[in-house]
């Protein structure tokens, strides 16, 4: 049914306070849809990462544990990734209370995601920088109680910042097929701060002088230096497994970066609403990182591959798989 000017609605029966169907470039419709499959190969190999290093006792290192919970918050985006396509290019059909959730478990993923980002890089400091103590410092019981803590703070916090909208969902919603979350604009910045420009810095910093510090070791390895100075922890040769361990997670926090920080510079210099292609492009790109995350693993770690064989040719099921040696 349409409207006076001609316009379909997304519930024909509700005239008087339905939304009208949005008008969506056909480009955009292309880039929704090539999301929503991205998103089904984003499930599943998220889910070959989660079984891969949860099955194998040898997996389970401090850094792997990171990866697992990087895996778990990607696995959970390739979900909500398909919920996103749906409300860019169409109505949305699934009630007020859905659409306040949608945005809060984004929230939470999307934070969740980004802390499990800082921790990776926290471990490849501590192991490259400050080797020595490394294997008392980051421990798998620590490391599983700051992935409990990430995941925690980003409930509470996303908790506190759309409290107005979970407790009365379609607030901001002016009429049926609308799906609008706003939040205060001293807390979105505030938010934007904790939760995206402080983080990146960190992030960054980290990598640096990971970077700096690597590079100094494997000129040192190149040239036959039995050690090399670290600053605190005095003279030390790095294991070249760390290093390639650094290169890997390097590139994966560099990806993250690359797909993310288009979106919200996007978001931020307000692009006109007239044009939906920048934002959709924007919302593209940020949601296929979740996607790329486990190619990079199968790229760089051979036990990763290993383990997508085993699980393919189901010797997972055998007894004592979980014991096989994937190093």
């Amino acid at each position: 049914m349409e409207d006076e000017d001609g316009a379909e609605l997304c519930f024909p029966q509700l005239l008087n306070s339905s939304c009208r169907k949005p008008e969506i470039s056909q480009s955009v419709v292309v880039l929704m849809n090539l999301l929503f499959f991205i998103s089904v190969f984003t499930v599943i190999l998220n889910l070959l990462v989660m079984i891969a290093v949860s099955h194998f006792r040898q997996l389970h290192t401090p850094t792997n544990l990171l990866i697992l919970s990087l895996a778990v918050s990607d696995f959970l985006t390739g979900f909500d990734v398909m919920l996103e396509a749906h409300k860019q290019t169409a109505c949305w059909f699934l009630g007020d209370l859905m659409c306040s959730l949608h945005v809060y478990v984004s929230s939470v993923i999307f934070s969740a995601s980004i802390g499990n980002i800082i921790f990776i890089s926290v471990d490849r400091y501590v192991a490259i920088c400050d080797p020595l103590h490394y294997s008392t410092r980051v421990t798998v019981t620590r490391v599983k109680i700051c992935i409990c803590i990430c995941w925690i703070c980003s409930v509470v916090y996303y908790s506190i910042i759309f409290k107005n909208e979970l407790a009365q969902p379609g607030m901001n919603n002016f009429c049926y097929g609308q799906c609008v979350v706003i939040i205060h604009f001293t807390a979105g910045i505030v938010d934007s701060v904790l939760s995206l420009i402080a983080p990146i810095i960190v992030i960054i910093i980290l990598y640096m002088r990971v970077f700096v510090t690597a590079v100094s070791q494997a000129r040192a390895m190149r040239s036959h230096v039995a050690a090399v100075t670290l600053q605190h922890s005095g003279t030390v040769m790095t294991k070249k497994s760390e290093l390639k361990a650094a290169r890997t997670l390097g590139v994966v926090v560099l990806v993250f970066l690359m797909c993310f920080c288009p979106y919200y510079c996007i978001s931020y210099v307000q692009i006109s609403s007239n044009s939906a292609l920048p934002i959709a492009a924007g919302v593209f790109l940020s949601y296929i990182n979740p996607c790329l995350n486990p190619m990079i693993y199968a790229l760089f770690y051979p036990w990763f591959r290993k383990a997508i064989r085993l699980i393919f040719s189901l010797q997972i099921l055998q007894p004592g798989s979980r014991d096989t040696n994937m190093l």
